[in-house]
């Protein structure tokens, strides 16, 4: 009999340690390219925490197709991603929802202040962090410097320098464009579009106050700059419809002074066999005179969902994922672009990307796109009147007008479910 309890303790003792000793896993939601760049820090992460198990879900290319998968998670209830890789442009709305963490309180001012600025407010929504970045993204403006060298021409710093350089290189070395951009009805014409109204003065929306800027003159003015860029023949006519590689492959090719791209342009264009290849320098974006110019900060940040079982694991990940040291390995790997101010200028990091600090000036010149819940929806409206005064179907000031129009009255429905909801919470 003895025996026989014995054993069975054994056995019991047994179930509680397999039981004791199971990994806590957590969820991630990832791109494939992305989960390529991660799996060997993920991997890394797991041999010094054999407590944790990390499953990366394999999603689609496309990142509204991603938003569109987190989405439908939250809306149906508990999500099944521990962790959320988040667009810039996703915090206000995941956010609003309730759907990741507040992580205000998690990380210190001091760590805060290593980052790029703009990334970090690009996490913020209603003056809290839900967002730690990894990534960064800016606009940036390419130009061919042996063709500026060839003239004698310095730069632009102006949209009208820029033009005029762009005239005399059409003329005289027969470059047929001078400036390409992404006019295609999608979100890169807004990202396009908040540097051109940075640098004419304007902006598209008060995130504090609510208040629309689309229809002042500011507006109106980098509207017809653009538009006139296409009737003046400095951009092709089909520029509205091209998106980031459109306009890459143009540029790579020859046939443009001027290009407004992302970083991962630089890599692409100076590769064996690119007509460009050691042709090409980077600055940050122009304005008209008497103004500053502004990049459009796009980057990547992990959150963590509201869901989440595990918050204290997810954490640890998080920390690990975003240190410096193990950013600076991915930098290095990868060519992304860092979330680190120090690493920009990191010898290792020069020595392989030697116009990492040139892009350092350009990310600390942010132009946000406006933190609203309702972005989707706000740049849908920008770039439905985009394409109409691009395409001729409206003047630069009826698209303004009409889009102004259409975005007042987005936040007006803001507006009144705002009040709606300090009503109920007064009330109770």
């Amino acid at each position: 009999m003895r025996i026989f309890i014995g054993i069975c303790l054994g056995i019991l003792m047994l179930g509680w340690t397999a039981t004791v000793q199971q990994p806590v896993v957590l969820t991630m939601l990832m791109q494939g390219q992305d989960i390529a760049n991660w799996r060997p820090f993920v991997r890394e992460f797991e041999s010094k925490n054999p407590d944790i198990r990390i499953d990366m879900v394999e999603g689609p290319f496309d990142t509204n197709l991603i938003e569109g998968l987190y989405t439908s998670a939250f809306l149906l209830g508990e999500s099944p991603y521990d962790i959320i890789n988040m667009d810039i442009v996703w915090v206000p709305k995941f956010a609003a929802a309730g759907w990741v963490m507040d992580l205000t309180n998690r990380i210190s001012k001091e760590q805060l202040s290593k980052f790029i600025q703009g990334n970090v407010e690009g996490g913020l929504y209603q003056g809290r962090l839900y967002r730690i970045p990894h990534a960064s993204d800016a606009g940036v403006l390419y130009y061919r410097s042996d063709l500026l060298k060839k003239i004698g021409a310095k730069p632009p710093e102006t949209f009208q320098e820029m033009i005029e350089i762009s005239q005399r290189l059409k003329k005289e070395e027969k470059i047929p464009w001078g400036y390409l951009w992404q006019g295609k009805q999608y979100e890169g014409v807004s990202a396009m579009f908040v540097e051109v109204l940075e640098g004419f003065g304007g902006f598209w929306v008060n995130s504090e106050t609510l208040e629309v800027g689309l229809d002042r003159p500011q507006a109106i003015q980098a509207v017809e700059f653009l538009r006139n860029t296409i009737t003046n023949s400095i951009s092709p006519p089909g520029v509205t419809t091209y998106g980031e590689e459109e306009t890459r492959l143009l540029f790579q090719n020859g046939s443009a002074v001027f290009l407004r791209n992302w970083p991962y342009v630089w890599r692409l264009v100076n590769q064996e066999g690119s007509k460009v290849r050691g042709k090409i320098a980077i600055k940050p974006m122009i304005h008209a005179a008497g103004y500053r110019g502004g990049s459009c900060l796009g980057g990547w940040g992990w959150g963590i969902s509201k869901t989440s079982k595990h918050p204290e694991e997810a954490w640890r990940l998080i920390q690990y994922l975003t240190s410096e040291a193990i950013q600076k390995r991915l930098i290095l790997n990868t060519g992304l672009v860092p979330s680190y101010k120090s690493l920009f200028t990191d010898p290792q990091v020069v020595a392989k990307y030697p116009h990492y600090p040139q892009l350092l000036s350009v990310v600390q010149q942010p132009a946000l796109r406006p933190p609203l819940a309702q972005y989707a929806q706000a740049s849908d409206i920008l770039q439905r009147y985009l394409s109409a005064a691009f395409t001729g179907r409206m003047s630069a000031e009826q698209a303004m007008q009409a889009a102004s129009g259409e975005t007042r009255n987005l936040l007006g429905q803001i507006k009144k479910i705002q009040n709606s909801q300090l009503q109920t919470e007064t009330k109770s």
